[in-house]
């Protein structure tokens, strides 16, 4: 039977929320010429007195909503992008659209961002991405990301979870980072074409940076933008919608003997949150969960799998995020055939909306907070991570002196380092807060520093392959030590 939830908690009332907008779905007046809400975007009053909706007000409502109307087809780049630039004249307060750049071919890299302050960070606010279309014959993704956003948009402040949900998260769609590989698929298949490479052949799922060996592709336009984007926002947890299989599938993708490759499997340093994440997509979908993959040779218990246990991956997206991006992210595969038949998407958006929507209420698990110097202002830079969990490119707070740790309920110690400075150590119980919103604020105030760090990165280098030829001189016990002594080499 299938579980409910995750870990015991309900799932959301991420039902319609009530009529969709349209003639249909208008409110009536109240007495005293109150209307409580129309299509679901807000309110509006008249003067005294005032029962009924003129006429013309009704007609240009439905006008409004029939513009908006989203079918169950595949959309080109044309019609995607005129459907996302509707809702962004037709939703305003709670959307912002912008591109990111522009593929080979020169299209617009598009990404539609919803939340109560959408056009720019806000402290407190953790950032979630949703990117789909890296292979442009993976089709599903694409469509059912464009049905995510219409719901989004006309169940907010209709709906009381995805009014809280848009609230508290600032939500970052892509609906299609290989729109040239899409319009290269001149005729569907469910296994392979050559639209999965973007236009210059390259497949973009091998195109990134990697941590365990070097890269040698050259970087793609499409690539490029989706690394400065990661680079200029604070991300905190992502996915990446593919096709081909059903599964979601977690970091790493690809290992060494450091990360315990040997055995089959790549561990990363926080892989209970990773299989909570994946679990959390899978038992929330309406059919991931089973295992039963797309043939009888294949199987994924609970509808999930280690990226290196199913197969190795050299430059793969999610890596890249983990490592150097700060941001959780997980592949899901959602369609056994790649490129289905548009009367199928309805039934693939069914099966994923609720999913989708818990996935992202996943941003706030753990802890968050500030680091601050003597005067309160923001320490950027700083090192802040749960001990037990080292990251090879330590995770450092933003412009903002802020930090995001996605960390399952329990006790943990955060450390804070500012360099240079006397560690400070905290000890805390996070409990599930999935369920309000926001993560456990945890702030730290540094009263001897007051002056902001020199800023640092992290290479672009296979730095868990220098661990492990460092690693392979000593015992297995000092794995902790070459760890750090690496840090250390990476910081100077």
């Amino acid at each position: 039977m299938k579980p409910a939830s995750v870990r015991g908690r309900a799932r959301p009332a991420t039902g319609d929320g009530g009529p969709r907008p349209g003639c249909s779905g208008l409110q009536s007046w109240k007495s005293g010429g109150t209307m409580r809400a129309v299509a679901g975007v807000g309110a509006a009053v008249v003067g005294g007195g005032g029962r009924h909706l003129l006429p013309d007000v009704v007609g240009i409502f439905c006008l409004v909503s029939l513009a908006a109307a989203l079918d169950f087809e595949y959309h080109h780049a044309e019609e995607l992008e005129a459907y996302l630039k509707r809702i962004r004249t037709m939703y305003p307060s709670f959307t912002h659209l912008h591109s990111i750049g522009r593929s080979v071919e020169g299209r617009d890299l598009w990404v539609l961002v919803l939340g109560r302050f959408p056009t720019h960070h806000k402290i407190g606010i953790p950032e979630f991405k949703y990117v789909a279309n890296m292979h442009g014959d993976e089709t599903v993704g694409r469509e059912i990301l464009l049905h995510l956003i219409d719901f989004l948009v006309t169940s907010y402040r209709r709906d009381p979870v995805i009014t809280r949900l848009l609230n508290n998260t600032r939500i970052h769609i892509m609906p299609t980072m290989n729109p040239d590989g899409f319009e290269a698929t001149k005729v569907p298949d469910c296994y392979y074409t050559r639209g999965r490479y973007n236009k210059n052949g390259e497949d973009l799922n091998r195109n990134f940076p990697d941590a365990f060996e070097n890269n040698n592709a050259s970087i793609q336009p499409e690539t490029r933008a989706v690394m400065n984007w990661i680079k200029n926002e604070t991300f905190v947890l992502s996915a990446n919608l593919h096709g081909g299989a059903l599964v979601a599938s977690y970091t790493f993708d690809n290992g060494n003997s450091v990360t315990g490759s040997l055995k089959g499997y790549s561990r990363s340093p926080d892989d209970d949150v990773f299989i909570h994440l994946a679990k959390t997509y899978s038992f929330n979908h309406a059919s991931m969960y089973k295992g039963t993959g797309c043939d009888n040779r294949q199987t994924f218990p609970d509808g999930i799998t280690n990226g290196y246990s199913w197969y190795q991956l050299e430059g793969g997206m999610q890596d890249y995020n983990y490592v150097w991006g700060q941001c959780f992210e997980i592949t899901l595969e959602l369609s056994c055939c790649k490129y289905p038949p548009a009367e199928q998407l309805e039934k693939f958006w069914r099966d994923n909306k609720v999913a989708l929507i818990e996935y992202i209420k996943q941003v706030h698990l753990g802890v968050k907070g500030q680091v601050t110097d003597k005067n309160g202002n923001p320490v950027p830079n700083a090192i802040v991570e749960a001990e037990g969990r080292p990251h090879i490119c330590p995770y450092r707070t933003n412009e903002q002196g802020e930090y995001f740790l996605l960390l399952l309920p329990g006790t943990y110690v955060i450390n804070a380092t500012v360099p240079g400075f006397k560690s400070m150590l905290k000890t805390v119980e996070i409990p599930d807060t999935t369920g309000n919103f926001s993560a456990l604020k945890l702030d730290f105030s540094f009263s001897e520093v007051s002056s902001r760090p020199r800023a640092a990165s992290c290479p672009k280098a296979p730095l868990y392959q220098e661990l492990e030829r460092a690693s392979a001189a000593v015992k297995p016990t000092l794995h902790i030590l070459v760890l750090m002594t690496v840090m250390l080499i990476i910081f100077k």
